[in-house]
């Protein structure tokens, strides 16, 4: 079963992340900050992994260390949940219209952390989230689970939707890589050895 369970205290936030790999899409995410729970919400679902997190955090102050720290516990989970990654597809990628807006996002389950992130949003804000912090929780996952990740905005202007949609893209590239290739289910998917 690739199954992890991160626990992960600091002074700003404690967080618990349950993932399974291989699940439904099946979720119940509470993170004090409704616009990502939304958004994890739908990358859980468009991924098809089952997801839990609870995080208790400083929204005193804003939604910046929540929001960086979930995207880190969630990086170490999938990290983890891969283990020596052997069998997967490695690769996903997913071209995702909504309404007026179109995003590509391309990942590489490579071990090397990369994060290409081309999404112009015109509003700071959509409710009380700022709309920066989107870049700073793919940088956070990217970086956590070794993850190289390309995602351009190719058209969009409803701030929304632009960053829904990039949500949705990520859960369906993530879920092409992390599948088992049955021809390939004893190997590691490099000519390395190693990922």
């Amino acid at each position: 079963m690739r199954r992890f369970e991160v626990n992960r205290r600091t002074k700003e936030t404690d967080i618990k992340v349950q993932l399974n790999l291989d699940g439904a899409g099946t979720y119940q995410i509470d993170t004090g900050c409704g616009f990502l729970n939304h958004m994890l919400e739908l990358f859980t679902a468009h991924g098809r992994f089952d997801l839990n997190v609870l995080c208790v955090g400083d929204l005193q102050v804003d939604y910046h260390h929540t929001v960086e720290d979930v995207a880190i516990s969630l990086g170490i989970a999938f990290k983890e949940a891969l283990g020596d990654k052997r069998g997967i597809k490695r690769y996903g990628q997913r071209l995702l219209p909504m309404d007026e807006t179109l995003i590509m996002c391309a990942v590489d389950i490579s071990g090397r952390a990369w994060l290409n992130y081309d999404v112009e949003i015109q509003a700071q804000k959509v409710g009380e989230f700022d709309t920066e912090l989107v870049s700073e929780f793919m940088y956070a996952f990217s970086r956590e689970l070794g993850l190289s990740l390309h995602i351009v905005k190719m058209s969009g202007q409803n701030s929304h939707h632009i960053i829904e949609a990039v949500f949705k893209a990520l859960g369906r590239a993530l879920s092409e890589a992390v599948e088992i290739d049955e021809r390939f289910a004893d190997e590691i998917p490099s000519t390395k050895g190693i990922l």
